[in-house]
Parts: structure tokens; C-alpha cells; sequence
């Protein structure tokens, strides 16, 4: 959240309110990365005012130049969206003078992606040209045609943003291994964008690279679990300051949109397991560097600069003992700690009306958890109960152990029962 939130305060900051909208999920991860390189620095975060979305809550946010990276690629990338809408036509689109509005807007948006990569050394023509190329490309592409083909501009695209975050972290020998887990992303994100509109696409005639190319949905699963590997092996050629919220989202949460796409279930660790031990061939394309290390997920030692979030006695380790968690004494809770503090008394239902009022028009009763207006009892976000966050979710509990599970194992051995996720 820090990130997402630092991504649209950066958009604001730079290119204005409007700019905002074009916030999303995989732009984040351009700041995710640079943070992961260059660990926690004086000014990394600040405290942003309240904001909706929040529940009128103040927020540690990202700050800084990883934040500025994903704001010139998510403007960059979303102004190609919309010419692409237009081109085609969609909806209100097809109209000329929205179609000429959307155009100014895009153009805007082409040239203030442009100035804030110039500021950070990062040349957004490589993005445009590739998005440029896409409707070529798209246009010859036809039955026998790898699908690969329709997929490389936005493997480019994904490539040259990562890379750069080797760049602004001061790391430029991550670089190459980056570039390559970019490419992965975006061969993954262009997949599972295609799998999950191919009915819809059908239905109303649009184009949809699978179908084009007549790729059938086993050779797509078979591509996407190709990207996964391909990026775990980059991942592990990466030098982290802090690989923890990388190896999450890149790892565990690809994996878990890999497999709600398709509609199966799997854990992130199970289908690399093999490979972390040495066996099973690399993803097409894939040449593992020098700097691998099979025996450390990241490569190289432990320390230095390249911590294990996941190591019982690493930096990222719960502590243990007295005073630690689960354990009494401190203050700490657990066995022992402070009894819970006393129920509060029930609104009456004028005031609970006025509350209830008050959260929905603030956002949270969707968007966080909350006190009931008239219980006054905790209650979970409304968003939480939504049917596609059921389940597993990113193998929550393989993550808690998976200082059990140092080299792509889950958990073998290790009597963690924290597992939940269908792994053992």
C-alpha cells in the first residue's frame, strides 16, 4: 500500500489531479523493485495526509525516485492504452469528438511521461516505440504465428522499466537480470490478459492474441508457467537489499494470478521445487549468469547487502524468546500479556445512522476495517468478502514458513503447520 499510494501522490505531484487515474497494481512494482535494491534510505517514506481510499487515514508512502519511475511508466503506458481504444473504436470512442479529446489526453500524458524519465535518466521512447510496433504486429499476426510474436513489445516495454530500477538503486549489475525478469512480466501480463477476455473478446469480436494465432489454453499455461520459472531464476541473480516484498508479489502473487487465470491451484514453491534443487531445464530463452548461487534463493551469501528475508536468523526473523511473540512477559500479548480492553458501549440509532454515514461516504466500510456504527464492534472491510478473494490468496501460509523452504522446497521437514495453502 505504501507503494500504490506513493505511485498516485507521484502522479499528482507531477503531472496534476486527472493524472491519478492511470494509478495501477503493476506500475508498483517498478518502486517495489527499487526499494528491494537499494534497502531503507533517509527520506524513502513519508506520512501522506488523509485520503479516502484509506479511510481518511494518514499513511507512511512511498517517496522518491522509484515512486517517480512507475509514475512515468504508468502515464507512458496508459496514453498507449488509450490510442489503442481509440483505434478501435470502443464505446463512447467511436464518437469523434471523445476520440479527439482522448487523443489530447493521451498526448499529454506522452509528453509528461516523457519529461519525468529525462529527470531520472530513463528514455520513454523505447516504451512508445514498442507500443507503436504492437498494432503491426498485430495486424500480420494470423493463424501458425507464435504468440510470442504479439507478446514481445510488451516484454520490451516491462524489460527497459525494470532495468532502469537497477540504475536509480545504484546497483548496475542487476541490470541484465532485471531486463530479464521484466521481460518474463510482461510476456505473463500480455497471457493472462488474453486468457481471461478471450470469452468476452469472442463475443463481441475483438481481437484477442490466442485466438489469432490459435494458440489453445495448454500451450498459454505452458508459456505463463515458463515466465514464473524464468523470473524465480532471475530473481535469485538479483543483488536485493531487501528481497522480501519483491519475492511476494513476483513470486507467490504471479503465481496466484497464473492459476486464478486458469482456473487451477497450486502453490508458488511446488512448481520450482525441482529446479531449486538442481534439476529440470531452464525457460526457453534463459541463460543463467555467473553469479548464481543454487544453495541461496537470491544468489550469493547471506548479509552484504543481499539479505534473506526468509532465514530463521536473518534480519527478516521474528524474535524468539521472552518477550517475543507468543510468548508472555513485555507486554507483548500471548500467554500473559494484557487482558483486552473493555467492550464500548452500543450507539443509539440516530448516532449509529450518522456514523454509518459517516464511513460510507469516507470509504471504509469498503476499503478497511472498522468499528459497526451501532455494534461498535470491529468489523472486516467490505471488499474482503468479495468471492474472487476467497481461498488461498497468495499462499499466505506458505509465506509464514518460508524460512523452512531456503531453495524452492515448501516447508519439507520443517513441522511448520502454517501451511494452508494445499502444500506440504
Amino acid at each position: 500500500m505504501a507503494h500504490l499510494c506513493g505511485l498516485c501522490l507521484a502522479l499528482r505531484g507531477d503531472h496534476g489531479q486527472f493524472a491519478r487515474i492511470v494509478t495501477n497494481y503493476d506500475g508498483l512494482l517498478v518502486s517495489v523493485l527499487t526499494e528491494a535494491q537499494s534497502g531503507p534510505l533517509p527520506g524513502a517514506r513519508r506520512t501522506a495526509g488523509p485520503c479516502p481510499l484509506r479511510g481518511m487515514r494518514t499513511a507512511p508512502v512511498a517517496n522518491g525516485e522509484g515512486a517517480r519511475l512507475a509514475a512515468a511508466v504508468s502515464l507512458v503506458l496508459a496514453s498507449a492504452k488509450v490510442r489503442d481504444h481509440v483505434a478501435d473504436r470502443d464505446g463512447l470512442l467511436a464518437r469523434a469528438p471523445i476520440a479527439a479529446a482522448a487523443r489530447t489526453v493521451a498526448r499529454g500524458w506522452d509528453r509528461a511521461g516523457a519529461r519525468t524519465g529525462a529527470s531520472l535518466g530513463f528514455d520513454t521512447a523505447v516504451l512508445v516505440d514498442a507500443v507503436d510496433r504492437q498494432g503491426g504486429i498485430e495486424t500480420l499476426a494470423g493463424p501458425g504465428t507464435s504468440v510470442l510474436v504479439v507478446t514481445e513489445p510488451t516484454e520490451t516495454a516491462t524489460a527497459a522499466a525494470f532495468a532502469h530500477t537497477a540504475v536509480l538503486a545504484g546497483r548496475p549489475g542487476n541490470a541484465a537480470p532485471l531486463a530479464e525478469a521484466g521481460r518474463y512480466f510482461g510476456r505473463l501480463a500480455h497471457l493472462l490478459d488474453a486468457v481471461e477476455d478471450q470469452a468476452a473478446d469472442a463475443a463481441s469480436g475483438a481481437w484477442n492474441p490466442l485466438t489469432a494465432t490459435g494458440t489453445p489454453l495448454t500451450e498459454a499455461r505452458r508459456l505463463c508457467d515458463d515466465a514464473l520459472h524464468g523470473i524465480r531464476l532471475a530473481l535469485r541473480e538479483t543483488e536485493f537489499a531487501d528481497a522480501g516484498l519483491a519475492h511476494r508479489l513476483l513470486v507467490h502473487e504471479l503465481r496466484t494470478s497464473v492459476d486464478r487465470a486458469f482456473g487451477t491451484g497450486s502453490c508458488a514453491h511446488a512448481a520450482t521445487n525441482a529446479v531449486g534443487q538442481g534439476h529440470g531445464a531452464p525457460p526457453q530463452g534463459y541463460e543463467p549468469g555467473a553469479g548464481q548461487v543454487h544453495g541461496a534463493p537470491y544468489g550469493g551469501p547471506y548479509g552484504n547487502g543481499n539479505a534473506n528475508p526468509y532465514a530463521p536468523s536473518g534480519p527478516g526473523a521474528p524474535p524468539m524468546g521472552p518477550g517475543g511473540p507468543g510468548w508472555g512477559g513485555g507486554g507483548g500479548g500471548g500467554f500473559g500479556g494484557p487482558p483486552p480492553p473493555p467492550q464500548k458501549p452500543r450507539r443509539g440509532l440516530l448516532a449509529g445512522c450518522a456514523v454509518s454515514i459517516g464511513l460510507f461516504c469516507t470509504c471504509q466500510l469498503c476499503c478497511t476495517e472498522h468499528d459497526g456504527p451501532w455494534s461498535r464492534r470491529k468489523r472486516d472491510a467490505w471488499c474482503d468478502a468479495c468471492p474472487d478473494c476467497s481461498g488461498c490468496d497468495g499462499c499466505s501460509g506458505c509465506c509464514d514458513c518460508c524460512s523452512c523452504c531456503e531453495d524452492g522446497g515448501c516447508c519439507d521437514g520443517c513441522g511448520c503447520d502454517g501451511c494452508d495453502c494445499g502444500c506440504s
